[in-house]
């Protein structure tokens, strides 16, 4: 695991955190809603993007996000990831 403020990127804009992380080769957990729209109109261009999961603060508990995680983490490869967004809870 890589926070935007352990990377130094905690005052990047979504976007530039999104290129990031595809070139670190991870995939972003997030429970920022504009990332949604960020990779929607990403998957629309075709732009490759690592993968996002996406979290909305109301409606997972941080044991249920951190569970699902690692459940994705386990069963999904990157290369299943790339383009993709997941919702949690799964």
């Amino acid at each position: 695991m890589l926070t935007a403020d352990e990377d130094g990127k905690a005052d990047w804009d979504d976007a530039l955190l999104l290129q990031r992380s595809t070139e670190l080769g991870r995939v972003i957990f997030t429970q920022d809603s504009d990332f949604l729209v960020l990779a929607a109109a990403w998957q629309t261009n075709r732009r490759e993007f690592s993968g996002l999961v996406y979290a909305h603060q109301l409606r997972v508990t941080i044991g249920g996000a951190i569970h699902d995680l690692v459940l994705i983490a386990s069963l999904m490869r990157l290369e299943e990831m790339r383009n993709r967004v997941e919702f949690l809870p799964l």
